[in-house]
């Protein structure tokens, strides 16, 4: 992986959490997750108290909250369908506002917005202080299959070829007086995508040709004492209090999970 491919989630800064290993940091989020998921959804204060966990490694990370609430849009989908399943669900009805809403449905929206919102926020979170490298990274250490690291790798690296190819033809059809104004413009878009697709596919096969020729194998085999797989990067380890460090935002919210059961 090259050291330029920076995403646009990533925040740079100075702080313990961007310092923290990436997979003691991958496995935190996901204990984190399982644990919101796993919390009864009447338990209202534990979520509440879940948000104020993840504010509180925002603050110590250095991440503002604009940045971290502008991309939390990217579950405005869910959000529409949390919205519906009120008017959809069967069951007990109860009015609000004038409407007659599902009580079960409403639990739900609740169930599926909370917990998606702690979940995106998470891995946005995660994503803003590690790189994508690291995270690659993370997932090696963590016994990911090679392939589907691999598979990774690559998805990172070509996205910004890719992306650099819809600039150019975008770029092109300007240059040609092409502008889409409406539904009679879909046409040549959808040749574009398709065009798009070609020249991505060749590509493909072409890089993929390139190291064949070189040796490459997707496995882990060695071939002439030397690894016919491509490695991501160098090792990767973390001392016991890094881990610490790490399982603080589960544990803790393990504790609030048990509670949310007790009570």
């Amino acid at each position: 992986m090259g050291a330029g491919h920076a995403h646009r989630l990533y925040r740079h800064a100075h702080s313990s959490v961007h310092a923290l290993p990436p997979h003691t940091k991958l496995a935190a989020a996901f204990a984190f997750v399982v644990v919101v998921v796993s919390t009864p959804r009447t338990a209202m204060w534990a979520f509440a108290l879940y948000a104020v966990l993840l504010a509180g490694v925002a603050q110590h990370a250095r991440v503002p909250a604009g940045f971290l609430l502008k991309r939390l849009l990217i579950e405005v989908p869910f959000v529409a369908f949390a919205v519906l399943m009120p008017f959809v669900a069967e069951g007990e009805r109860v009015g609000v506002l004038g409407l007659s809403l599902s009580v079960n449905g409403l639990w739900g929206a609740w169930n599926v917005l909370v917990k998606g919102t702690l979940g995106v926020a998470t891995s946005v979170l995660l994503a803003a202080t590690t790189e994508l490298r690291a995270l690659l990274l993370g997932l090696e250490r963590l016994k990911l299959p090679p392939l589907l690291v691999q598979i990774a790798s690559f998805m990172i690296r070509y996205g910004d070829v890719i992306t650099d190819e819809m600039r150019l033809m975008r770029i092109a059809r300007e240059s040609r007086g092409f502008e889409a104004r409406g539904v009679r413009h879909w046409g040549v878009l959808a040749k574009s995508a398709g065009a798009l697709f070609i020249r991505s596919y060749e590509r493909g096969e072409r890089v993929h040709l390139a190291m064949v020729s070189r040796g490459y194998s997707p496995t882990t085999e060695r071939v002439g004492g030397a690894p016919s797989s491509m490695p991501v990067v160098d090792e990767v380890t973390a001392s016991r209090a890094q881990w610490s460090h790490a399982l603080a935002l589960p544990l803790a919210a393990l504790v609030v999970c048990l509670l949310g059961w007790a009570l």
